[in-house]
């Protein structure tokens, strides 16, 4: 399982807490540090069943200057999560070949279902 995790977010750390109160193992990916490429997005998308612009966070500071009422194509929104990754939902939590965004928190449990 791995866990792409933002440490300055409130509900990334909540979903770690939760998934170390399972005793679940998983890997943190700190995607501002270890920023993802297109295939790593694209992957990441097709995983958690969402076009590019559902997993945009529409209240960044780097949408609202560059991005906010644009029409912009799949390849665009997922360049745009490559050069600005702050845009990218948090948390992410990934097992096998199914993703869920942890916001709500409890859409962890999805992944047993």
């Amino acid at each position: 399982m791995k866990v792409y995790h933002n440490p300055r977010c409130s509900k990334s750390r909540c979903a770690i807490s939760y998934l170390e109160e399972q005793n679940q193992t998983f890997e943190v990916v700190e995607y501002l540090k270890e920023p993802l490429n297109e295939s790593e997005i694209k992957e990441l998308l097709k995983k958690l069943g969402l076009k590019a612009e559902d997993l945009i966070r529409k209240g960044e500071p780097a949408f609202k200057e560059h991005f906010k009422g644009k029409q912009l194509t799949e390849d665009e929104w997922v360049k745009a999560m490559v050069k600005f990754p702050k845009l990218i939902e948090r948390p992410i939590v990934v097992k096998g070949d199914k993703a869920i965004v942890a916001r709500p928190l409890e859409n962890i449990n999805l992944l047993w279902a």
